[in-house]
C-alpha cells in the first residue's frame, strides 16, 4: 500500500504559533443531564478547536470528530475534561477547547390552569484545558420586565417587553442547568410560559405589573442569589430588554468572581 504524505505535519519557517485552530459550526447529537428525567437528547452546534505550535503547517481536521465519535454515547458535561485530554495527546497541542450550543427543554405548568408544556432555552457549555481544566456553562432565559418609571408616570398601565437574561457561570461543585435558569426566572417581573390561558395570562399580566423591574433591578438580583451561591466561583449576568415603545434595547451588565477554585462536576 502506498504511503500517503502528511502535508499537515510538514515544519513551518513562519514562526508564528496559532491560537485556535479546528472545526466549526460542526452539528452533533448529545446527551444531557436532566435533574427530572435523569437524561435528555439534543443536538449541539460544536466548535472544537487546539492551540497549534509555530513549528506545525496545519492541524488533522478529522481527528476532532474522530475523538467527539469516541463520547457520542456518554453524557457530555461529564467526559468534556476527558475529551480535551484527548484532543491535546492525539494533537499535540498545548490547550484544547470545545463550544457546545444547544436547546434544552424544561416541562412548565401554567401558574393557575396548571396546563403543561415545554419551554426552551438557549445553553452553552465552553470549556478549555491548558494546565488545568476550566469549565463554563451559560443559559438565555426569557422573562417578562414591566417599566418601573412607566408605571409611576402614567395615569393607567404602564409598558412591558421581553427580556433575554444571559448567565455565564463557573462553579466547583455541580449546578444544574435547572437551577440556573429558575434563579434567573425569579428575578423579572415575571416568567414567561409557551402555553397559557386567559385565567393564566390574567395572573402573569398582574403580576408583572405589581412587580415592575429595571434591567439594572434584574441583573442585581441575578447576582444576589449567585453570590449566595457558595458553589459558583464566577459569574457574568447580561440583561438585553427588546423594547416596546422605544426605537433600541435597553441593556446592563455585571460580573463577578468570587474563588479560582478548579471546576469539580460532582452532583450533590
Amino acid at each position: 500500500m502506498t504511503k500517503i504524505k502528511d502535508i499537515q505535519n510538514q515544519t513551518d519557517k513562519r514562526e508564528i504559533r496559532i491560537n485556535k485552530v479546528g472545526v466549526k459550526g460542526l452539528k452533533y447529537p448529545i446527551i444531557l443531564e436532566d435533574r427530572e428525567n435523569g437524561k435528555q437528547n439534543s443536538i449541539a452546534k460544536v466548535n472544537m478547536y487546539v492551540e497549534l505550535p509555530h513549528q506545525y503547517r496545519g492541524t488533522h481536521m478529522s481527528r476532532f470528530v474522530e475523538i467527539l465519535n469516541h463520547y457520542h454515547k456518554e453524557t457530555i458535561v461529564e467526559n468534556l475534561e476527558s475529551l480535551l485530554f484527548e484532543m491535546k495527546k492525539k494533537l499535540n497541542a498545548n490547550v484544547a477547547y470545545i463550544e457546545l450550543e444547544f436547546l434544552y427543554f424544561i416541562k412548565k405548568k401554567a401558574p393557575v390552569s396548571k396546563e403543561e408544556s415545554l419551554m426552551s432555552y438557549k445553553c452553552k457549555f465552553d470549556a478549555h484545558f491548558g494546565n488545568e481544566y476550566i469549565f463554563e456553562m451559560s443559559v438565555t432565559v426569557p422573562v417578562i420586565t414591566l417599566c418601573p418609571c412607566s408605571k409611576e408616570i402614567s395615569e393607567f398601565g404602564a409598558h412591558n417587553q421581553r427580556t433575554y437574561v444571559t448567565a455565564r457561570i463557573s462553579y466547583k461543585d455541580f449546578v444544574w442547568l435547572e437551577e440556573l435558569i429558575k434563579i434567573i426566572e425569579k428575578s423579572g417581573s415575571s416568567e414567561l410560559y409557551s402555553l397559557l390561558k386567559r385565567s393564566d395570562e390574567k395572573y402573569v399580566t398582574e403580576k408583572s405589573y405589581n412587580n415592575p423591574k429595571f434591567v439594572e433591578d434584574l441583573v442585581r438580583e441575578v447576582a444576589e442569589r449567585l453570590k449566595s451561591d457558595p458553589r459558583i466561583t464566577s459569574y457574568k449576568i447580561e440583561a438585553e430588554s427588546i423594547e416596546s415603545i422605544h426605537n433600541h434595547n435597553a441593556y446592563a451588565m455585571v460580573e463577578g468572581k468570587k474563588l479560582t477554585t478548579k471546576t469539580q462536576r460532582h452532583k450533590e
